[in-house]
């Protein structure tokens, strides 16, 4: 293949990353800061996360599912823990006792496989289990948790590390589901063994240390989404994204750019053209809405995000570097994911998550041992 300067590049600092791990570690007191990498660590690489944060100290890895697990088994130290979050289907049995993953158990019938396959084994083997509060998604719902709390002998043969519950409402600290959650959790708890807990992901984690219990799993403030909305960030910016200008021109008052001509000038304009576009999962809906950052000075996007190519207004740019091939600023410094997701109309995780595989990847930083 002909080598060529990448359209878009993608940069992933690492040793951000490590410092983001630290700052919730210590924030989660005396319980464990496990790490959310589910979805290729939220479009970033879990090939290079997984290890960057075992290094930063990490030692529980959550992903959602099972394929994850087992890439993830691959480039993390032996002794690291990974949870699959979305369960356990009859034909996976072998497959987690093989990757050594542990399976999160969201209802009684994957109580019952698991602790069957552990009984034919002959040793127990570990598994979490997922009690619904108020989610409505995955984890047993109150009729099958009253079942399991009379009939505690389903989980025979299992090694139970764990009972863990999501928050719906973690990032709203003022929400009364959280309060409401707290206590339907705290009363499931008293009605199963007594293994330790986990109820907080990223928001949850600054929530008061009443929620953190024995283990906290943070996803998106790793990679440095504001698990505060409203506040100021305290987690360090992780991403930065530079897509190539392809092309600059001047256009005329009335003259319109892009599909549809959703976007007309009202005065003479100067246009770059940047090689980005939803295909690399930058997203339509900032058509007309977002911006990007040359040499200091904000470059609206005019027009539609089109499948390749994105338009900015580079007027207020000097034109010394408002030329071909120069790099503008999609994410970083001065747009961090969470500004890209408010004018995108949604959140960090799926701007993140979105991060398309044409970007030119460079991780930067190493982040060190404790």
């Amino acid at each position: 293949m002909p080598s060529s300067t990448p359209a878009a590049v993608l940069t992933v600092d690492l040793s951000a990353i490590a410092a983001n791990y630290r700052l919730l570690r210590k924030r989660a007191g005396k319980a464990e800061c496990a790490g959310v990498v589910k979805a290729d660590a939220y479009g970033l690489g879990a090939a290079e996360l997984g290890p960057a944060l075992a290094r930063a100290g990490c030692l529980s890895f959550f992903v959602a599912q099972l394929c994850e697990g087992a890439a993830l088994r691959r480039v993390l130290p032996k002794a690291a823990l990974i949870y699959v979050l979305n369960g356990l289907m009859e034909q996976e049995r072998g497959v987690y006792e093989a990757e050594r993953l542990t399976p999160v158990l969201n209802d009684l019938g994957q109580v019952e496989r698991w602790s069957e396959f552990c009984r034919a084994r002959g040793r127990p083997l570990a598994a979490a289990l997922h009690i619904d509060t108020g989610m409505n998604r995955l984890g047993l719902p109150p009729d099958e948790l009253d079942r399991l709390a009379q009939e505690p002998q389903r989980l025979a043969g299992i090694d139970l590390e764990f009972v863990m519950s999501h928050l719906a409402c973690a990032d709203e600290p003022a929400h009364p589901l959280n309060r409401k959650q707290l206590i339907a959790f705290r009363s499931a708890l008293k009605r199963l063994p007594p293994v330790r807990a986990s109820l907080a992901a990223s928001s949850g984690v600054f929530l008061p240390r009443e929620f953190h219990f024995d283990l906290v799993r943070p996803g998106v403030a790793l990679y440095g989404g504001n698990p505060l909305p409203g506040a100021p960030n305290p987690m360090a910016q992780t991403v930065q994204l530079h897509g190539k200008i392809l092309q600059v021109r001047d256009v005329d008052r009335g003259e319109t750019v892009g599909y549809g001509a959703t976007h007309r000038f009202a005065r003479p304009r100067r246009i770059a053209t940047v090689g980005v576009g939803y295909a690399d999962g930058f997203l339509r809906s900032l058509s007309n809405r977002g911006c990007a950052v040359l040499g200091g000075a904000p470059a609206p996007i005019v027009g539609r995000v089109s499948m390749d190519l994105i338009t900015v207004d580079v007027s207020a740019a000097p034109e010394t570097i408002a030329q071909p091939g120069e790099m503008v600023e999609l994410i970083g410094p001065h747009r961090t994911i969470d500004d890209v997701a408010e004018e995108a109309g949604t959140v960090a995780y799926e701007i993140l998550t979105s991060l398309g595989p044409r970007y030119a990847r460079r991780y930067i930083g190493a982040p060190g041992n404790e």
